[in-house]
């Protein structure tokens, strides 16, 4: 016990009884593993982890100290550091939790979004506020040529242009095709 493992390189000295002191403390190593996890492979996982570790860090064992308690360490701090990052972690293995955290790509509607804005922004000033009053706020004709103090067919007039323009600058054959609805409503608050 306390042997310095020196001299990694050859098969027999001090570093052939340290290896073969650990290798004689697996036994104990997975008794105290698995009273810890009380399953068989997460107590041979872990006792995989800690000699993986004692091996990596073996310079820094201090010679004539407890190497079964140095081992032990290890051990109990690689379990306990597991059960920290496992009540982090989600169990999903349907991803059925993982589903509801997507979301629809915007790219789509941001750009359809900019290129309509960009179109009705070359509309003349009448024809645009005929077509939002209309067709994205919701208003019937007639509300439309009162608010805009003008005939009932001006405004169906202005409305129809507005659309057909708008539609050659967009090079669509139908707004629906372009936008939906929301959309539409959503440019008539912007």
């Amino acid at each position: 016990m306390g042997l310095r493992p020196d001299a990694y390189d050859s098969e027999s000295g001090p570093a052939q009884s340290w290896r073969d002191e650990v290798v004689g403390l697996i036994p104990a190593l997975r008794a105290f593993a698995w009273s810890l996890s009380h399953n068989g492979s997460d107590a041979d996982d872990l006792v995989q982890d800690t000699l993986i570790k004692a091996w990596s860090n073996r310079e820094k064992f201090e010679p004539g100290t407890n190497l079964r308690a140095w081992l032990f360490t290890i051990l109990r701090n690689t379990y306990y550091t597991n059960v920290v990052r496992r009540r982090r972690e989600v169990r999903d293995e349907g991803g059925d939790y993982a589903s509801t955290l997507k979301e629809d790509p915007s790219q789509d509607w941001s750009l359809a979004m900019k290129s309509l804005q960009a179109a009705l922004a070359k509309l003349p000033h009448e024809h645009r506020e005929a077509l939002i009053l209309v067709g994205a706020a919701g208003l019937s004709y007639n509300e439309a040529a009162e608010i805009c103090g003008c005939a009932l067919g001006t405004i169906k007039s202005r409305v129809n242009r507005a659309r057909a323009r708008l539609l050659k600058l967009l090079d669509a054959e139908d707004v629906t095709e372009f936008l939906s609805l929301e959309t539409m409503a959503a440019i008539g608050r912007a």
